[in-house]
């Protein structure tokens, strides 16, 4: 009786051992190995451009890189050629022949050039003194025309204003344009006989387009 009881412990408590073991190595059996991660792989959490951010993000680039306003050019200087002068040509003449004078301005005004004339009982500043305004236009212009005439040569105040223009350039060829109407060139004055000057009597436009043609050449001169 003793024996029988015994033996059959010993069965009961090796099968119990044994049972464990078996589901120790189900379990382990059925467990995925996790996979190592690589040190060089990117982390996941980590999100990837998409194409399209790319190309927003290159239009936005490519706006701002076009709103961006180009440089300004440069402005030219004013402080050389035709522009370095507040006029191109002064006339000067008689009071006698102030009608002449201004049909000549006008006609320089009014061409494709737009020459800028002075006219000493148009331009001139009021108040200002005769002497000293005609001495700032000539040495404000350019170019001076004489308009000679039986007029100019009787008229002191005349000869003053042709010596002072060449006073005012005295070696500069083509500034001064004598314009002779109603005389012969051998009633020229002395001072202006070295020079070329136009005859108002040939051509219906009175040597006014001679003039303007002169005026021209000499400011492209100047460029």
């Amino acid at each position: 009786m003793a024996s029988s009881t015994s033996s059959g412990a010993c069965g009961s408590g090796s099968k119990k051992p044994l049972g464990k073991v078996a589901e120790w190595f189900r379990q382990a059996l059925s467990k995925k190995p996790k996979m190592p991660i690589s040190s060089d792989s990117p982390p996941s959490a980590a999100p990837q451009p998409s194409s399209q951010d790319s190309t927003s993000s290159a239009g936005l680039s490519s706006a701002s890189m076009s709103s961006t306003s180009p440089p300004t050019p440069e402005t030219p200087s004013t402080s050389s050629g035709r522009w370095s002068k507040d006029y191109d040509v002064c006339v000067c003449h008689s009071e006698e022949d102030l009608v002449a004078a201004q049909e000549l301005v006008a006609y320089l005004e009014g061409s494709t050039a737009s020459l800028r004339c002075f006219l000493q009982l148009r331009d001139a500043t009021p108040g200002g003194a005769i002497v000293s305004e005609l001495c700032q236009a000539l040495s404000s212009s350019h170019c001076r025309v004489l308009l000679i005439t039986p007029g100019f040569l009787r008229d002191p105040w005349c000869k003053y204003q042709m010596l002072q223009a060449l006073t005012e350039a005295p070696g500069a060829e083509g500034c001064t344009i004598p314009l002779l109407s109603g005389l012969p060139r051998a009633a020229c004055p002395a001072e202006l006989r070295f020079m070329y000057f136009v005859d108002a009597s040939r051509g219906p436009d009175r040597g006014f387009h001679q003039v303007k043609e002169a005026i021209l050449r000499y400011l492209q001169t100047l460029s």
